[in-house]
């Protein structure tokens, strides 16, 4: 039943609908809910490779990014946070592809529509974060959820494809 479910794609869909259901009520959070700067005092109390990242410094979505403009907490939970953002979306866009491909049939159809309803999310998903209390939504953010998407979906039909041609 499972290895059916999983040929068809209904347990892909399912996760991808379990996914987006994680991501709306995450974006329905404050900040301040969500903030993981108290546990990052404790777990990273040395802070650890401060003296390297000290010189770590960049610009995202007209916010300079660095220890000294951000603190070594907030820095740390910065990149924490752009890690969950490409990887929500790095599922979700791996989900949909391996839920359309059986559907579909095609390919390229159904790495477009997959990589397009990732997008399509991610910009509802900012939406979303805009009609939240104390959240920001960034264009940057969908960007970043969009590349994650599509890293996934070329990483399947890659995988996919070698496995076809018996390499794997």
């Amino acid at each position: 039943m499972l290895k059916k479910s999983r040929k068809n794609g209904n347990l892909y869909f399912v996760l991808g609908l379990l996914i987006m259901a994680i991501l709306f009520y995450s974006s329905s959070q404050t900040y301040e809910t969500q903030s993981q700067i108290s546990l990052l005092e404790s777990v990273l109390k040395n802070e650890p490779f401060k003296e390297s990242l000290n010189h770590v410094s960049f610009k995202y979505a007209d916010d300079i990014v660095s220890i000294k403009e951000k603190g070594y907490f907030s820095f740390a939970e910065f990149f924490i946070r752009k890690f969950a953002h490409f990887g929500t979306y790095f599922l979700l866009g791996g989900s949909f592809f391996l839920s359309l491909l059986p559907k579909l049939k095609t390919t390229g159809f159904a790495l477009f529509f997959s990589w397009l309803s990732a997008t399509g999310y991610a910009g509802m998903d900012e939406f979303h974060q805009m009609l939240t209390q104390d959240r920001t939504p960034l264009f940057q953010d969908v960007m970043l959820d969009s590349f994650g998407a599509l890293t996934a979906i070329l990483l399947c039909w890659l995988v996919l494809a070698m496995k076809k041609k018996r390499v794997l």
